[in-house]
């Protein structure tokens, strides 16, 4: 080592434990190069650029950039510098992530590694975000978030252990408490808008209306009769809703997805006429008769002295719900919105038949006089004229 090179190593004073800034004037899978001022060269190996094992230095830095690092070693013979960036910022790391804590203040990060049970980040030392921390919800497949930048909360700080905890989802829960505040202030019962479904009960489906989970009862779910929400819709699905009500002090908000829907009356009921048969399927079966899905949504009832040319004494005793049924329409009440419907003779086609026929169909039909059976003038009437 030449005299003027040792006269300048020692009049700059750079010793071990000093910390240091300079250039990066190469990168390899080793290490980084760094340029430092007073004509030092310094060196930085990979172990010692990142709180993360593992880190390739490329991943850390580039060649032109700005690093600031400890001294670990000065050779004066050969005037090269050991030095580690890690070092340099974990003092200083574990002093800010205190401060965070205290604060709750988020801090952004960048996932550099996936590891068994979440994600790591280097924000000067190593951090780690647990699976259950990392969203509102399960995530199943963590690798998505390798590379990217999250925000995230301080919840433990231990630098004996070299422990330091961090957690997303208390980001995304702040939010969302948020726009929910906002959401209650603004919905009014009546609104109509769209959401997400988020997740199906045996009660309903959950949606997200932009900040808030609101409840679709079952019963709000489909003007048709519904065993599972998971026959209407599943998760993820964009849907329209109709806002009921809102109820801000218990964090409710109730919705509803027929009620956003056309009514069955203005969609369906132009299409039936007295004397058409159709089939359809007996949604419920009552005292007094069984009302028969037409369409979705829109039923006409069968009274119980229409279900058959036999007298019937319980509708149960003949008709069950979900039974599909041929009938023919009787009225169509669009005003009070009633379809009356009948099941005699309803595989008679529409228009009427001869005088023939009504002789027949009369003879064997019931009377509604209480009489057990047809009279002689029902049998021979004719005859007598």
């Amino acid at each position: 080592m030449s005299e003027d090179l040792r006269e300048m190593l020692t009049d700059s004073a750079v010793r071990e434990g000093d910390v240091v800034t300079g250039e990066v004037t190469a990168v390899d899978d080793h290490g980084v190069t760094v340029a430092l001022p007073h004509g030092y060269e310094g060196h930085i190996a990979a172990q010692e650029l990142s709180a993360v094992p593992g880190t390739h230095p490329s991943d850390v830095v580039s060649v032109g950039s700005t690093v600031t690092a400890q001294v670990l070693k000065v050779d004066m013979e050969s005037g090269h510098v050991t030095l580690s960036k890690r070092r340099a910022e974990q003092a200083s790391a574990w002093e800010r992530m205190q401060q965070l804590l205290e604060s709750g203040e988020p801090i952004e990060v960048e996932i550099r590694d996936v590891v068994k049970g979440g994600l790591v980040a280097d924000v000067g030392v190593r951090a780690f975000i647990p699976a259950s921390l990392v969203d509102r919800h399960f995530v199943e497949n963590l690798e998505q978030f390798k590379g990217q930048k999250l925000r995230a909360k301080v919840i433990e700080v231990d630098p004996q252990k070299n422990k330091l905890i961090l957690s997303r989802r208390a980001v995304l829960e702040e939010e969302s408490e948020a726009r929910a505040r906002k959401l209650f202030e603004e919905l009014k019962p009546g609104d109509v808008i769209e959401g997400t479904v988020q997740r199906l009960t045996d009660f309903g489906a959950f949606v997200d209306v932009g900040g808030a989970d609101g409840l679709v009862h079952i019963s709000e779910l489909s003007f048709s009769h519904v065993n599972h929400p998971s026959e209407v819709v599943h998760e993820g699905d964009r849907v329209k809703v109709r806002v009921l009500r809102v109820d801000p002090e218990a964090g409710r908000i109730s919705l509803s997805i027929k009620a956003a829907l056309p009514e069955p009356w203005e969609t369906y009921a132009h299409e039936f006429q007295p004397g058409d048969v159709v089939q359809g399927v007996v949604r419920r079966v009552v005292d007094f008769g069984a009302f028969v899905e037409l369409r979705p949504g829109l039923e006409g009832l069968v009274h119980v002295s229409q279900i058959s040319n036999e007298h019937v004494d319980k509708p149960s005793d003949v008709l069950q719900p979900g039974q599909e049924v041929t009938v023919r329409v009787l009225s169509v009440d669009p005003e009070r919105k009633r379809i009356s419907l009948s099941m005699r003779d309803s595989s008679q086609p529409r228009g009427g038949q001869g005088r023939g026929n009504r002789r027949e169909r009369r003879a064997v039909e019931p009377r509604n006089d209480g009489a057990s059976g047809p009279t002689l003038g029902d049998l021979f009437g004719d005859l007598f004229k």
